[in-house]
């Protein structure tokens, strides 16, 4: 069983940054691939990205060269670095942990959710 827990979110204007954690339980997180998914008010959960337990990253073309996801093993926590954030970025962001090596897009691959944190980007 692994658990979840985001933390980070908050308001900030747009062209600011955010940084979003996820610390997670469990003694095999080294091995299972992470990943950060966005949900915004009527629409459905979105991709956003991913790491792979080798530490492989891949994003959605949205999040390419503004977010940076990583994680620190040794702390079982997996993070989001968000910079240059828009309006259109605000969505209560989940992180999400598969029982897998591989890392995948799809998030009904990924069995273990977090409980949320919401970010909002004000104009």
């Amino acid at each position: 069983q692994v658990q979840l827990v985001e933390s980070g979110g908050g308001l900030v204007q747009a062209g600011g940054s955010l940084k979003l954690s996820c610390a997670a339980s469990g003694r095999t997180f080294s091995v299972y691939a992470m990943a950060w998914f966005r949900q915004a008010p009527g629409k459905e959960r979105e991709f956003v990205a991913t790491i792979s337990g080798g530490f492989t990253t891949n994003y959605a073309d949205s999040a390419k060269g503004r977010f940076t996801v990583s994680r620190d093993n040794a702390k079982n926590t997996v993070y989001l670095q968000m910079n240059s954030l828009k309006p259109e970025d605000t969505a209560v962001y989940y992180c999400a942990s598969r029982t897998s090596w591989l890392m995948s897009t799809m998030k009904n691959e990924y069995t273990y959710w977090g409980q949320g944190t919401q970010v909002t980007v004000s104009s």
